[in-house]
C-alpha cells in the first residue's frame, strides 16, 4: 500500500471539490481520493490515512485520481464531479471507453530522443490532454544518448507557440529542477507515453527514490523495456502528486473533436479564411489551409494526421454510442424476459 499522508490539500483538494459538498455530507462523510486501482477495490487515501474498499456493480465507473465521498465506516457514498479525465477507447475490438486518470492539472507527454520520436504520436497525446482539461508539457528524454537534440525540440515547438518543450537526462538531476514548476504542493501530474521512453526513470527523479522498477534499453532497437504495470498517485517532497502510467501500445481516441480541433487550432485557423464554411481541405477552390501547405507554410503532415485523427474519433464516437444503444436494449430485453417469467411463476402457483 502507498501510505501517503497530509492535508486534503497536499491531495489535490481544489475549491471546485468543496463546492460540490452540501452541509449535512460535510457532517457525515469524509473526503478521499483515489491513489490506486485493483482488480476488485480501490486504494484512497483521506486525511487520517489509506484504505480500501471494494468496488461493486452499482458504483460509477471510477480511476485513479477521483475524488469520493465515504461514510463515517469508510463505505462509498458517492463520486465527485471531475475537474479533468482522460480517456480512450479500449484497446482491441471492444467498442468500450477506459478511464486512464482523473483530476490531473498537468500532463507530461514523455518521448525519447531516438527511434520512438514521433510527431504524429505526440499530436494524438496532445489531443487527449485538451480533451482532458489538462495542461501539456512534452518531456523530450534521453538526451543523453542523442547527438543534437535541439531539431527535434523544435520540431515540437512547431505544433505550438505556447507548448512547454523540455528535453532532459530523466537520471539528472537537472531533469527534476526542470519539472519542478509543475510539481508544487496541491498539483497532479500524469507521465504519458509509450513503453520504455524513461517514464518511471523520471518518476524516480522526481520523487528523488527509487519507487517504480526500471529497466535499461535494448540495443537492437533502441527501445526501452516495459516496468510500470499498475497506475498509483505517489507523493512528491514538495507536496504535489505524480502518476506514473503503464507504457500504451495502442491510443485510440474517442468522441474528442474538441481536443483535436484545440491541438490543430492552426489549421482551424487557417479554415476561417476557405471560401466553402464545409470545405473538407482536399481539392476544394478557394482553400486556405491548402494553399498554406503549397506554400510550405503548412506541413502536410500535420494536416493528413489532423484528418486521420477527426475521423477515428468519430469512428470510435459512433461504435461507442451503438455499442450503448444494443446494451440498453439487451438490459430492457432481459427485464421484460425476467418480469415475464415472474407472471408465469405466480400464475402456475
Amino acid at each position: 500500500m502507498n501510505t501517503l499522508t497530509g492535508s486534503l490539500a497536499d491531495l489535490g483538494w481544489h475549491p471546485y471539490f468543496q463546492q460540490q459538498i452540501s452541509l449535512e455530507e460535510l457532517e457525515n462523510t469524509v473526503p478521499a481520493r483515489v491513489v490506486a486501482q485493483h482488480r476488485s477495490e480501490l486504494e484512497v487515501a483521506t486525511e487520517n490515512g489509506n484504505h480500501n474498499f471494494p468496488v461493486t456493480p452499482s458504483m460509477p465507473q471510477i480511476t485513479v485520481g477521483d475524488w469520493v465521498l465515504l461514510d463515517t465506516t469508510g463505505g462509498f457514498v458517492r463520486l465527485l464531479d471531475r475537474q479533468s479525465c482522460f480517456r480512450r477507447k479500449t484497446a482491441g475490438s471492444q467498442s468500450t471507453e477506459q478511464l486512464i486518470a482523473a483530476n490531473v492539472d498537468t500532463a507530461f507527454i514523455v518521448c525519447s530522443l531516438n527511434e520512438d520520436f514521433n510527431l504524429n504520436r505526440i499530436e494524438r497525446y496532445l489531443s487527449l490532454i485538451h480533451d482532458a482539461g489538462a495542461e501539456p508539457v512534452v518531456v523530450l528524454t534521453k538526451k543523453d544518448l542523442c547527438d543534437d537534440y535541439e531539431p527535434y525540440q523544435q520540431q515540437v515547438q512547431t505544433l505550438g507557440p505556447l507548448l512547454s518543450v523540455i528535453a532532459v537526462n530523466a537520471l539528472e538531476p537537472a531533469a527534476r529542477a526542470a519539472l519542478l514548476p509543475w510539481c508544487q504542493s496541491g498539483r497532479t501530474v500524469v507521465l504519458l507515453g509509450s513503453s520504455g521512453t524513461g517514464k518511471s526513470t523520471l518518476t524516480n527523479t522526481l520523487l528523488q527514490e527509487q519507487k517504480q522498477a526500471t529497466a535499461a534499453i535494448r540495443e537492437d532497437d533502441a527501445k526501452g523495456r516495459h516496468t510500470t504495470t499498475g497506475r498509483s498517485l505517489l507523493h512528491l517532497p514538495e507536496g504535489g502528486m505524480v502518476l506514473d502510467t503503464p507504457g500504451m501500445r495502442e491510443l485510440q481516441l474517442v468522441d474528442m473533436q474538441s481536443g483535436v480541433l484545440a491541438t490543430f487550432a492552426d489549421i482551424e485557423e487557417l479554415a476561417q479564411q476557405c471560401r466553402f464554411t464545409d470545405c473538407q481541405h482536399h481539392n476544394e477552390p478557394g482553400c486556405a489551409v491548402k494553399a498554406a501547405v503549397e506554400s510550405d507554410e503548412l506541413d502536410e503532415r500535420r494536416l493528413t494526421n489532423y484528418r486521420k485523427l477527426l475521423r477515428e474519433q468519430a469512428l470510435n464516437a459512433a461504435s461507442l454510442a451503438e455499442r450503448r444503444a444494443s446494451d440498453k436494449a439487451l438490459g430492457k430485453f432481459y427485464k421484460r424476459v425476467m418480469g415475464e417469467s415472474v407472471k408465469n411463476k405466480r400464475g402456475s402457483g
